[in-house]
């Protein structure tokens, strides 16, 4: 996987989905496992590190019901398709610095 930008292919090198879903019904969600505050700080991490934003060859978004509930909270990496779940701000870390900078998959978060 390239460190650089491909602007024929995409605008971005890399989107981050992060499900956000929060179920009416109180069934398991990601939302039940402060993912709200980790795509934060995704998000401020990366701007940080110049990978979100201006300038940045990737993208990290809010997403609905991934259908994932059980392995959750999760998030995916495309183009890659990588599934990934995580508990707290060094896991995000890991993601961002491993997969999103280096492009190599973390294979211990990976569901």
């Amino acid at each position: 996987m390239s460190d650089t930008k491909d602007d024929s292919a995409s605008h971005y090198r890399h989107h981050l989905f992060f499900c956000l879903n929060q179920r009416e019904d109180g069934g398991a969600c990601c939302g039940d496992h402060n993912a709200e505050a980790l795509f934060d700080y995704a998000k401020k991490k990366a701007k940080k590190l110049g990978l979100h934003g201006k300038g940045g060859d990737c993208r990290i978004n809010r997403a609905g019901c991934m259908d994932r509930c059980d392995e959750g909270p999760v998030c995916v990496v495309y183009p890659d398709a990588v599934w990934y779940t995580y508990v707290d701000e060094a896991d995000i870390d890991e993601i961002l610095e491993s997969h999103l900078r280096h492009g190599q998959v973390v294979e211990r978060l990976k569901i």
